[in-house]
C-alpha cells in the first residue's frame, strides 16, 4: 500500500491545525492568534488509496523568515521537497498569500484550501472558487463546504488521482475572482487598539475572572467546596468503617486526602483555562500583544512575548513552547526565564492551600500573588535586557465571538488533560508518598515521624528553618514540586489535612518560594527543547536557589517591619553588581568569539 506524506502550509492563523484536525481527529492546539503551532505535528491516517502522514507546520509569511517557528517551517518544506502540499489560506488574505503559494507549490502536486468564507462574504469580498480553479490548474475548495467524510474523500482524490505539478502562474487575481472586503477599521477594532480603552477594559475582565473564580460563595469557591466535601465528609465517612489500619490509611490519607485535594481545585483551574480560552478566541490577544509592545520594550521584550506570558496562566511547559515564535534567540531565552515566575494553573492549588494560614479571604491571596510574580518576571527581563532590539511585526486577528462548541471542546480537553494528570502521575506519586509514610525501613506500619520518608527527607528541612518551618514534611511537599506543583498541595493535605500548623508569615514565605521556585519537569524539559540542556538545567538551578532566598527576605521583612529598610539597599547594591557582572562576562565572550573568528 503507497505511504505519503502531505504538508499543510500557510500564513499564521489561517485555520491549518482546525484542517489537520478534521483530516485526522487530533487535538492540535488552534486558537485566533499567531504562533499557535511551533512545532511539526504529524498523524498518520489510512485512506482508501493508501496510508497518509498529514504534516501541519508552523505559520509562515515568506522564504525569508524571520521567526524560528517560520524558518523551522520553511526548513522542512525544502526537505521534503517531493511531498504534495496543502496550501491554506484565509480568504480575506488570498491576494497577500498567492505569490507565497506560487513559489513554494512550484513544481509540486498543491492544492489550496479556503478558510473562513463565510465571514469574508458577510464583510463584502468576493471570491470565485470555480474560476480560481480554472486559473491555477489545481484543486481549489471552501473549507467551511465540506463536513469530514467530503473532506477526507477530496484529499484522497487530490493525493492518489493522477495530477499535474503546478507549474506556476501569473496574474490569477482580478477583481472578476476576488474582491477584498471593505476597508476600514470597525468601532469595536477602534476601541480595542486603543491604549486609554483596552488597558482599563482587560484589567477589568481579569479581575472579574479572578472575582467570580476565587471570591468566597461566587462560582468557584461554591464548586470547590461542594468538591472538598465529597472528598473529605462523605467519602472519608465510608473509609473510617474500614477496620483494618492500613487499609484504612491507605483510603482516607493516601486517597481521599491528598487525590482528593488536588481534584477538589478543579472548578477554579478550569474556570482559569476558560478565560484564556475566551481570550484567545476573540481576537483580544493579538490586540493586546500590539498595545503592550512599547510596554515590554522597555523591559527588552517585545509585544509577540504577550501571546507566551498570557499562556503561562495556563501551562508553564506549553508557554514555553510557543516561544518558538519569537523573532529573536536572546528574547526566547529572557521569556524562557521570565516564564517561572508567572503562576500556572498547578501553583494554583498550592496558593489556596497555604492561603488560609494568611489570609481569611483567598481571593486577596491570589491576586497578590498572581502579581507578585508577573512583577518578578518583569524584575528578571529588565535585569537581562540588551539595549539591540528586533522590530515587532504583528498581524491582528479578527475580532469574532468566541464559538460556544470550540470553547466546551478546548474546556473539555483541558479538564480531561488535568484528570488523566492527576489519576496517573499524581495519584502514582501520592500513593509512593502514602507508602514511604506510612512504613518504616523494617516495614512495620507505624506513624509519619519515624517512617522512611521522615528519615530520607530529614537533612533537608533545615532549608526551610530561616522562614520558621523546621519540618521535613514541609521539604518533602516542596521537593515534590519539582515533579508537578500540584503534588506539593496534595502533600500538604495529606500531611496536614489542609490546616498548616505554621504562622501566616511562615506560610506566606513559603509560599513565595513555590511562587519563584523552578517549575515542574515538563518544564524544565521544554527549556531543555528551546534553550539546550545545560541552560534549562542552570536556569532552574538558579531559579531555586533564588526562590530560597526570596523566602527568607519575605520572612524577614515580615517579621522584623520596618529593620527590613535597611536591607533593601544591600539586595539592590546586589542586584546592580550582579546585572553588570553579567554584562561583563558577555561582552568578554562576545569579544573572545571574535578574536578567534579573525
Amino acid at each position: 500500500m503507497q505511504e505519503i506524506k502531505l504538508l499543510l502550509v500557510g500564513n499564521p492563523n489561517a485555520g491549518k491545525s482546525t484542517l489537520f484536525n478534521r483530516l485526522t481527529g487530533g487535538h492540535a492546539k488552534v486558537g485566533n492568534w499567531h504562533g499557535v503551532t511551533v512545532g511539526v505535528l504529524e498523524k498518520k491516517i489510512a485512506l482508501k488509496g493508501g496510508k497518509v502522514t498529514v504534516c501541519d507546520l508552523p505559520g509562515i509569511y515568506a522564504e525569508d523568515a524571520l521567526s524560528m517557528e517560520e524558518k523551522l517551517a520553511v526548513s522542512y518544506i525544502k526537505k521534503e521537497e517531493n511531498a504534495p502540499l496543502v496550501f491554506v489560506s484565509e480568504c480575506a488574505s488570498l491576494d497577500r498569500s498567492l505569490p507565497l503559494f506560487t513559489r513554494l507549490a512550484k513544481g509540486r502536486r498543491a492544492m489550496l484550501v479556503l478558510t473562513k468564507e463565510k465571514r469574508f462574504v458577510r464583510g463584502g469580498g468576493l471570491v470565485d472558487i470555480k474560476e480560481l480553479t480554472k486559473r491555477l490548474n489545481i484543486p481549489v475548495i471552501s473549507a467551511e463546504k465540506y463536513n469530514k467524510k467530503a473532506l477526507l474523500k477530496v484529499v484522497d482524490e487530490f493525493l492518489f488521482s493522477p495530477q499535474k505539478v503546478f507549474k506556476g502562474c501569473e496574474n490569477v487575481i482580478d477583481t472578476s475572482v476576488f474582491r477584498p472586503e471593505k476597508a476600514g477599521l470597525s468601532r469595536a477594532d477602534k476601541l480595542l487598539t486603543n491604549g486609554w480603552f483596552c488597558f482599563p477594559f482587560f484589567f477589568v475582565l481579569l479581575l472579574a475572572a479572578f472575582f467570580i473564580t476565587f471570591y468566597p460563595n461566587l462560582l468557584g469557591d461554591f464548586l470547590k467546596n461542594g468538591l472538598e466535601s465529597l472528598f473529605t465528609e462523605k467519602l472519608a465517612s465510608y473509609a473510617d468503617k474500614i477496620t483494618s489500619p492500613v487499609l484504612r490509611s491507605f483510603v482516607k490519607d493516601g486517597l481521599l486526602s491528598s487525590v482528593g485535594g488536588v481534584l477538589g481545585f478543579l472548578p477554579q483551574i478550569a474556570l482559569l483555562y476558560l478565560f484564556l480560552i475566551l481570550l484567545e478566541e476573540s481576537g483580544l490577544m493579538s490586540r493586546l500583544a500590539v498595545l503592550t509592545d512599547g510596554a515590554f520594550s522597555k523591559v527588552g521584550l517585545n509585544g509577540r512575548a504577550a501571546f507566551s506570558l498570557l499562556m503561562g496562566f495556563g501551562c508553564t511547559a506549553a508557554a514555553i513552547a510557543t516561544t518558538r515564535g519569537l523573532d529573536d534567540k536572546r528574547v526566547q531565552r529572557r521569556v524562557v526565564l521570565c516564564l517561572p515566575y508567572i503562576s500556572c494553573s498547578a501553583k494554583l492549588p498550592v496558593y489556596l492551600a497555604l492561603s488560609t494560614s494568611f489570609f481569611k479571604n483567598p481571593f486577596v491571596a491570589v491576586v497578590l500573588l498572581y502579581a507578585l510574580g508577573v512583577g518578578l518576571s518583569f524584575i528578571v527581563a529588565l535585569f537581562l535586557k540588551e539595549k539591540k532590539r528586533e522590530p515587532f511585526l504583528l498581524e491582528l486577528a479578527p475580532l469574532q465571538i468566541p464559538r460556544p462548541a470550540f470553547v466546551i471542546k478546548s474546556l473539555l480537553f483541558q479538564v480531561k488533560q488535568f484528570i488523566i494528570k492527576v489519576a496517573t502521575v499524581i495519584l502514582a506519586f501520592f500513593l509512593f508518598s502514602w507508602f514511604l509514610s506510612s512504613f518504616d525501613f523494617s516495614f512495620r506500619f507505624c506513624g509519619a515521624e519515624g517512617s522512611m520518608l521522615a528519615t530520607l527527607c530529614g537533612a533537608f528541612k533545615y532549608l526551610f528553618a530561616p522562614i520558621g518551618m523546621n519540618d521535613w514534611r514541609i521539604a518533602y511537599a516542596a521537593l515534590s514540586g519539582l515533579i508537578a506543583k500540584e503534588n506539593v498541595a496534595g502533600s500538604l493535605y495529606m500531611f496536614f489535612g489542609g490546616a498548616l500548623p505554621y504562622g501566616a508569615k511562615s506560610a506566606f514565605a513559603f509560599a513565595v518560594f513555590m511562587l519563584a521556585t523552578s517549575p515542574c519537569v515538563s518544564a524544565i524539559a521544554a527549556s531543555a527543547r528551546e534553550v539546550g540542556k545545560r541552560r534549562a538545567v542552570l536556569y532552574a538551578a538558579v531559579q531555586t536557589g533564588s526562590a530560597l532566598l526570596l523566602s527568607y527576605v519575605t520572612y524577614f521583612a515580615l517579621s522584623f517591619g520596618t529593620a527590613c529598610i535597611f536591607i533593601l539597599p544591600v539586595l539592590f547594591a546586589i542586584l546592580i553588581l550582579g546585572k553588570k557582572t553579567f554584562e561583563n562576562l558577555r561582552s568578554k565572550r562576545k569579544r573572545k568569539f571574535k578574536n578567534v573568528h579573525r
